[in-house]
């Protein structure tokens, strides 16, 4: 029996009721796999006749400002677990936020929020799982939660002012010598098989992400003391043990913080970095920690700490003063000295994203009375209008990363720098399923045509001189 099952069973239940579930998630993790293993043929014969008939088919028009401007918006990547429609907002296979709610299984008694674990099952072979399928594979990843000794001791050996992203992609990094793909493949492994070694892979690393962040969490801001994994609780209710929560309406928001920040289709900075790099066939763990490097950058992940940020300048400005008109005034003050209101505006949606909305519905049920969601509701109602006035943003409307740090910060999580790590645990539901996809259907590397500003220069110039 492992050292986690060892611990465990001293700690929260018995050691044959452990030993069982370890059994089933076991005998579950072959059901998941028979269940991704037999989709594959039919999958790569779809994806065969699909390019024979209309490979040659232009599905999108590129401008050279979309060249010069980050490829927005270019249709050039295959995606499968979500897409993300301008006004419609997220779907993952399909499903709405609002319909994975309804769906997915839940977390045990009351629980009103779905299991990212059932997320990762929808998006890996776009089905449906039971509570009893959820249940075992939610004991499966605990049984691989535990970190190898270089890797604890390398987070202990890390300085406390090394931001937590840092040390979250550095932990993942390490892992590297867990790989089961890597030593697969140096051995020479075939092709077809490459996607069995990524899923083990996927599902370790997975399964040891809690402990990871969990340990940063408390090397960092407390006394470096973490919890235990238990088998017999889901994802979130270990990750909130392990990180010192143990309020009941904390690990619901862990479930549904996990589930909406899991995925927004692959062409953001960390889900595209993690398809680019593993297109190269590098491991998962060396894939997932280039993503998140990215998932890192203001721009990107770290946007809910810059947020929160902005959010306490203002309360200090405002000076106990939340109505609308103090807001309207600091709202424009911060547009008119040339910075941005955080949190609002994205690069694809035109509404107010989804994933805002389920975390406001979330303080609505919790805390409707909460000071900084007080604050937040009434942002919510004033800055749509001085954005569209000022007439600088193509979307008015707030994104998941406005309302995130008001929730944490609710239940005393309330070190911002922490916060993008949490979300990195959660992308790891959307991007590693993506990954055994690519392998499973022999995804080629990626390697798209870049020119120098002087060649475009003289391709316009073609495309002029062939229009007269």
């Amino acid at each position: 029996m492992s050292q986690v099952l060892q611990r465990t069973a001293t700690t929260s239940a018995k050691p044959n009721y452990l030993f069982k579930a370890f059994i089933n998630a076991k005998r579950l993790q072959s059901t998941l796999k028979e269940t991704f293993a037999n989709q594959i043929p039919a999958k790569i014969e779809e994806i065969k006749s699909f390019k024979k008939k209309h490979g040659k088919t232009v599905i999108d028009q590129v401008t050279l400002d979309q060249a010069y401007g980050g490829m927005r918006g270019v249709k050039s990547m295959v995606w499968e677990g979500s897409v993300l429609d301008p006004e419609e907002g997220i779907r993952f296979r399909g499903l709405t936020i609002p319909e994975i709610k309804a769906k997915l299984p839940h977390g045990p008694g009351d629980s009103q929020e779905p299991l990212p674990e059932g997320l990762f099952w929808l998006v890996l072979t776009g089905e449906i799982p039971t509570e009893e399928q959820v249940r075992q594979l939610s004991a499966d990843l605990a049984s691989r939660s535990e970190l190898p000794e270089h890797v604890t001791n390398l987070l202990d050996s890390l300085p406390k002012n090394l931001h937590p992203m840092a040390q979250f992609s550095i932990a993942v990094n390490a892992l590297e010598s867990e790989s089961k793909f890597a030593k697969a493949y140096a051995s020479g492994v075939s092709k077809t098989e490459y996607w069995n070694y990524t899923f083990e892979d996927s599902l370790d690393l997975l399964g040891k992400l809690p402990m990871i962040a969990s340990k940063i969490y408390r090397n960092v801001f407390k006394d470096g003391k973490i919890g235990s994994i238990d088998l017999n609780k889901d994802y979130g209710a270990n990750l909130a043990n392990l990180l010192g929560f143990e309020n009941k309406d904390f690990t619901e928001l862990m479930r549904l913080y996990l589930t909406i920040h899991s995925d927004h289709e692959g062409g953001n900075v960390s889900a595209h970095t993690s398809h680019l790099v593993g297109s190269a066939l590098s491991s998962p763990y060396l894939s997932f920690a280039a993503g998140m490097n990215g998932l890192a950058g203001p721009l990107h992940g770290r946007a809910n700490q810059e947020v929160l940020e902005w959010l306490f300048k203002l309360r200090e400005e405002v000076n106990g003063d939340y109505s609308k008109e103090s807001i309207e005034k600091y709202l424009w003050d911060t547009l008119n000295s040339g910075r941005v209101i955080p949190g609002y505006g994205h690069a694809v949606l035109r509404k107010t994203d989804p994933r805002y909305t389920a975390q406001r519905d979330f303080a609505q049920r919790h805390f409707p009375e909460y000071e900084l969601f007080k604050l937040v509701s009434t942002i919510y109602e004033v800055a749509p209008k001085v954005l569209t006035k000022h007439g600088k943003t193509k979307n008015p409307w707030p994104n998941v990363d406005s309302h995130s740090g008001v929730l944490l910060q609710y239940y005393g999580l309330t070190e911002a720098s922490f916060y993008t790590v949490l979300f990195g645990v959660s992308r790891a539901f959307g991007v590693l399923p993506q990954l055994i996809i690519d392998r499973a259907v022999g995804a080629p590397i990626e390697r798209p045509k870049s020119f120098s500003t002087e060649k475009y220069k003289q391709l316009i110039a073609q495309i002029e001189a062939g229009s007269k």
